[in-house]
């Protein structure tokens, strides 16, 4: 059974009032709107990616989010310590394969931070396609080309093979354990007009995934970005310019009555493998 709103907004409640500390080893892209979209979520946002300090600083974190947007061969080193890190002290982490498939040393990147176990997997439908091994993921750039629930079979099947939480996100967003899946509807159709919006979203739920189990985490934070994000678009009447800021506002005011009115929770029906 999904998660209900209550249960959603106490996840929210409690990572407000314990403040977790977030590193992330980002894109230089999405470096300021994931932090300001994790302080506005009640978490605390650290941009540590030097290969020298990351290993220690994972020491520090609750989470670690891990994003390949902008890679580059000391960036993949980093991010490999760290991951190894948090694993070594059973600390949770997010992968975000931003555009794999694109280029095999993108893809290769990808395969080697799966196979370090993160707690939870986020990306579009062509990064999560591509990450199960599906031929003619349908990628242009970061961009997918495939709908959310064309990736529930490929989901699934990541998340068995890998011990991953799957979380795959579009018009409708998905996450599953290999067997159960959930839904998550909400957003607006502005959101993808607007840069590292996605980036974020696997950062925040990244800060759940330090006060929840893994599909909880997941859900969790699909579900207050989708509310939020709806909130944000509907305010944003003349173009997606301000989008980022009004996300921000509305995770900061998120509140139980908000989350119900703008997102919803069930239960996926995806193709059967």
């Amino acid at each position: 059974m999904p998660m209900t709103i209550d249960e959603v907004f106490a996840a929210l409640t409690d990572l407000r009032a314990r403040q977790r500390l977030v590193q992330n080893i980002t894109n230089f892209v999405s470096m300021s709107v994931s932090a300001n979209a994790l302080l506005a979520l009640g978490a605390s946002p650290a941009m540590v990616h030097a290969e020298e300090e990351v290993g220690d600083f994972a020491k520090l974190a609750d989470a670690l989010v891990v994003n390949i947007g902008t890679l580059s061969p000391a960036w993949l080193r980093a991010m490999k310590k760290a991951a190894e890190a948090m694993g070594e002290q059973q600390k949770p982490w997010v992968l975000d394969p931003v555009a794999t498939g694109a280029t095999p040393y993108r893809s290769e990147a990808a395969s080697t931070l799966l196979s370090l176990r993160p707690t939870i997997v986020r990306g579009n439908a062509s990064e999560i396609m591509s990450l199960a091994g599906e031929a003619g993921a349908l990628g242009k750039g970061v961009d997918s080309l495939a709908a959310s629930d064309q990736a529930i079979a490929a989901a699934k099947a990541l998340a068995r093979t890998s011990g991953s939480i799957v979380a795959v996100t579009g018009a409708t967003d998905y996450a599953t354990d290999g067997d159960e899946v959930i839904s998550v509807t909400g957003g607006h159709a502005l959101m993808p007009r607007s840069t590292a919006l996605g980036c974020a979203l696997s950062a925040c739920v990244a800060a759940f995934s330090a006060v929840r189990p893994p599909l909880e985490a997941a859900t969790a934070g699909l579900a207050v970005y989708a509310a939020a994000g709806r909130i944000a678009g509907e305010r944003c009447v003349n173009g997606p310019g301000h989008l980022p800021a009004e996300l921000c506002d509305a995770l900061f005011r998120m509140d139980k009555d908000l989350l119900a009115a703008h997102c919803g929770l069930g239960t996926g029906r995806g193709e059967e493998e």
